[in-house]
């Protein structure tokens, strides 16, 4: 008994040493910077000197015209953006989830790749296709739709619009991914009783496929929201949160502060931790309606 003792004690000393170098990771590399942005929350960091001013960035925060421009352009993202390309993706899901339809590996190749793609790149040819001799513009008076060229970046409108169709176009097929993984787990007894009744296509996929795809959509939806109110790259390779700020967004505010404007990474730490909370407060709201229409 004794001599099984001691020949389990090495072993578990090797499992306690990996767990322990993991924990020393994790506690290096992510609980130490999350301490460290709420100490600078608290102060206001020029360089290296650190001056306390308790809660004075977030009063400051309160204050600031420009936070609140930013904060306002990220909800108008999300408003239009979020339900779009959920929509979309579960009507793409839907459709390419017919057995008889003609080329469905070409159309989710086509659909997934742009997930794949440079956002850098991306961004770039948006950009070109939006310029006043772009694209865009050319087909839109060649089919008469408008009459002169629209200028597309610099008109604030405009701009947000073409941000939230460079996000569509961007993560839709992501979200498709995702519904046509779910559809998989749906019996085709439920759609053939549902035929049977009469229903038609429109009806089973609203009252049929939808219901029994909500954990998914619950779970596309948190992640588009997350990655909506952490928009940074679209924005400042497209429009750089212009014109006059109407595309500013929160996460490049706060790259702004860090990097570009008086390098205050106190002020930078408290938006931050606001759009933190922002995050955490939508998840939870999204995850009790969900658990509310059950």
């Amino acid at each position: 008994m004794q001599n099984t003792i001691r020949k389990k004690r090495p072993k578990n000393q090797q499992v306690w040493g990996f767990i322990g170098l993991s924990l020393v990771f994790s506690s290096v590399f992510l609980l130490y910077p999350i301490v460290y942005s709420l100490y600078l929350s608290l102060h206001r960091m020029q360089g290296l000197q650190s001056v306390f001013v308790g809660f004075g960035n977030y009063l400051r925060m309160l204050q600031d015209t420009i936070f609140q421009k930013a904060l306002l352009n990220n909800f108008i993202f999300l408003i239009f953006q979020v339900p779009i390309m959920v929509l979309l993706g579960l009507l793409l899901a839907f459709v390419l989830n017919t057995p008889k339809l003609v080329g469905r590996s070409f159309f989710k190749l086509a659909l997934f790749l742009p997930c794949v793609t440079s956002l850098v790149s991306y961004a770039v040819l948006f950009k070109m296709m939006f310029q006043i001799g772009g694209i865009v513009n050319q087909g839109l008076l060649n089919i008469g739709l408008i009459t002169q060229p629209l200028d597309w970046l610099n008109n604030p409108l405009l701009a947000k619009l073409t941000v939230i169709i460079a996000l569509c176009w961007r993560w839709t097929g992501y979200n498709m991914i995702f519904y046509l993984a779910g559809l998989q787990n749906i019996s085709d007894d439920t759609l053939e009783a549902a035929a049977i009744d009469g229903a038609n296509g429109f009806q089973k996929f609203f009252f049929v496929v939808i219901p029994q795809l909500k954990p998914v959509i619950v779970f596309t939806t948190i992640t588009s929201t997350i990655g909506t109110i952490q928009l940074f790259d679209e924005v400042v390779n497209l429009t750089g949160g212009g014109p006059s700020n109407e595309t500013l967004t929160v996460a490049q505010l706060i790259y702004n502060h860090s990097f570009v404007y008086t390098s205050n990474f106190g002020y930078s730490a408290t938006l931050s931790w606001v759009l933190v909370i922002i995050i955490a407060l939508l998840s939870v709201i999204q995850l009790k309606l969900a658990k509310t229409n059950q």
